[in-house]
């Protein structure tokens, strides 16, 4: 796991949105993170240190002065792998755009070189005033990550922009931090998911693949440094931030999709279950239970072979879902599609938490890695995709 035995300094500042750090700690701590909070004195006017302490399993570090065996703030910043100010106020960002170190937090950011989080939550004004505005931009090209506050009801009772992101929103942005930028300049496409082929208004063909695989890919790719679209099924899984997620239902709707983004991409990945078949006929009404109902099938596009037979230096990689002779079957088509590298799996994988996968390239390369979660699997085989891509 990318965040396991990571030291993490949560930074909290005095926002009504503090109260959503203790969610931001149990998931860090669900990810294996050590987290070490660090509160200003107005944070703790809105959630005690108490309750940030018990989650953390660490105390609460508040006292630019207290006695210790050492200078606090750089024996936290010595430790620290990345550090996160969620929330983050105008205040606090103001004072580290101007280089201004008078708390035990601004001091710890100041004598860190590890990389920096900031979720900024507010009043909408405060968050577009010109001088906020400048300061953060300051901070982006300073080489600080921000990730964007949400839309919507504010404490204060306006609407706009200043809701704090979502908290897996800013997990992903601290693991997008601390990821190695090896896709940078690349250009990413990824399918997902199942196709839905009609049968009626409300029938269809399709299988049980939940689309987790490819988002994963596709969140893994962005956090690596890659430009990247996905191209998705229907899913409940929600839209990856940062993404451009291209949403569909039909094996056509996702050729066309797939293949418009195709021309302009350097490495494609097409991780979604796409229906083999659909009925000949779809009724423009539901079929009566009583009915006599008889499908018959046709054939849906090969997306993938298509894009074999065109590409033109695209890395193009496939999934082949087998229920047996695996290997054989996925070294097949490999062959007959012209790809790069393909991902050779069982059922197992459709719509669970974790894969058991092979992964074989066109060079005769065979990789047989163990049943871990898609997570981890999605890394692995981005691991795979720089290899060819150096080679």
């Amino acid at each position: 796991m990318m965040l396991n035995n990571k030291n993490v300094i949560l930074g909290v500042t005095g926002g009504i949105a503090a109260y959503k750090a203790l969610e931001l700690i149990r998931l860090l701590k669900k990810e294996g993170s050590n987290v070490f909070p660090v509160m200003t004195d107005c944070a703790a006017e809105f959630v005690t240190p108490l309750s940030l302490s018990t989650l953390a399993c660490n105390p609460v570090a508040r006292d630019m002065f207290a006695e210790s065996a050492g200078i606090s703030h750089i024996e936290l910043a010595e430790k620290a792998d990345i550090v996160v100010v969620a929330p983050i106020t105008a205040n606090t960002i103001g004072k580290v755009a101007g280089g201004i170190a008078d708390n035990l937090l601004t001091t710890i950011i100041m004598a860190t070189r590890v990389p920096k989080v900031f979720a900024p939550a507010m009043n909408s004004n405060m968050y577009e005033n010109r001088l906020v505005r400048a300061n953060v931009e300051k901070l982006k090209a300073s080489g600080y990550f921000f990730v964007e506050p949400e839309e919507g009801p504010l404490a204060c009772g306006w609407e706009g922009k200043g809701r704090l992101a979502n908290v897996s929103d800013i997990v992903e942005a601290i693991k997008e931090a601390l990821s190695k930028k090896d896709l940078l300049g690349e250009k990413v496409l990824v399918t997902a998911g199942a196709t839905r082929e009609p049968i009626d208004p409300v029938r269809f063909v399709s299988n049980a693949s939940s689309g987790k695989m490819g988002y994963a890919i596709a969140r893994a790719a962005k956090r690596r440094g890659a430009e990247v679209a996905l191209v998705s099924g229907p899913s409940y899984l929600p839209a990856p931030p940062g993404i451009t997620l291209i949403k569909t239902e039909s094996a056509e709707e996702m050729r066309e999709a797939a293949i418009k983004y195709f021309e302009r991409s350097t490495v494609v990945i097409m991780a979604a279950a796409v229906s083999d078949f659909k009925p000949k006929k779809s009724y423009p009404k539901k079929v009566k239970k009583g009915e006599v109902l008889t499908i018959e099938l046709e054939r849906t596009p090969d997306i993938l072979k298509e894009m074999g037979s065109v590409k033109k230096g695209q890395l193009l990689v496939g999934f082949a879902l087998e229920t047996d002779n695996l290997i054989e079957n996925a070294k097949q088509k490999l062959r007959d599609k012209n790809l790069d590298m393909v991902i050779a799996n069982p059922p197992l994988g459709l719509s669970s938490e974790v894969n058991e996968v092979t992964i074989i390239d066109s060079s005769g390369k065979t990789v047989c890695l163990p049943l871990i979660a898609k997570d981890e699997l999605a890394e692995m085989i981005l691991d795979k995709v720089v290899e060819r891509l150096k080679e």
